[in-house]
Parts: structure tokens; C-alpha cells; sequence
């Protein structure tokens, strides 16, 4: 096995980075190279995101927690976190969204 496959079959796959130091790599999780096409047009989009506005740290973090929290935690057990900490509770559209209801 050459290292550089070796070193693509040892890279971790979890954690918030890990998506993010294979883009940059431009290797997938299975060692395939991620096409130009895709990568460019990630770039692209990236780059209009990183220029972009933002509305307040709180709103981006209560945003995280609902779109992450959503794929791992139940909707009212979300929903009371949510408001425990002092963040909006889950709003009509969230759960119609991530919660397909």
C-alpha cells in the first residue's frame, strides 16, 4: 500500500474539521480524488459565504445547534435545550424542515 493511500485510509472521519481537511486535501474519505469541477464550484460558493454579512454570533451559534442538533437530538428534547439556554425554541419552519412534520 503506497503512504499516501495509507495516510488517506488512517484519516479521521469525525469531528467538524474532518470535511474540511479532505477538501483541502482534495481527497475523499475513500481516497478518490474529489473532482476539479466540484471543488471549484465549492470554492466558489465558500467564497461568496466568507463575504457575506453576518447577523450576530449568538444567532450563527443557535443556528449550528438547531441544524446539527436536529440529525441527533429529538425535537422537543432539542427544544427544551434550546430555550434552557436562552436561545429561541425551535420555530414552525426548523421543525418542518429538519424534523420533516
Amino acid at each position: 500500500m503506497s503512504t499516501e493511500n495509507q495516510s488517506t485510509k488512517d484519516q479521521n472521519t469525525t469531528g467538524a474539521d474532518a470535511i474540511d481537511v479532505a477538501i483541502a486535501k482534495g481527497i475523499d474519505f475513500d481516497g478518490s480524488p474529489i473532482p476539479s469541477e466540484k471543488l471549484d464550484l465549492y470554492n466558489k460558493v465558500m467564497a461568496l459565504e466568507a463575504g457575506r454579512q453576518r447577523s450576530g454570533v449568538s444567532n450563527t451559534m443557535r443556528s449550528r445547534i438547531v441544524r446539527i442538533g436536529a440529525k441527533h437530538i429529538p425535537q422537543a428534547e432539542l427544544n427544551q435545550m434550546l430555550e434552557a439556554a436562552g436561545f429561541a425554541p425551535l420555530k414552525e419552519k426548523e421543525i418542518a424542515f429538519f424534523y420533516n412534520k
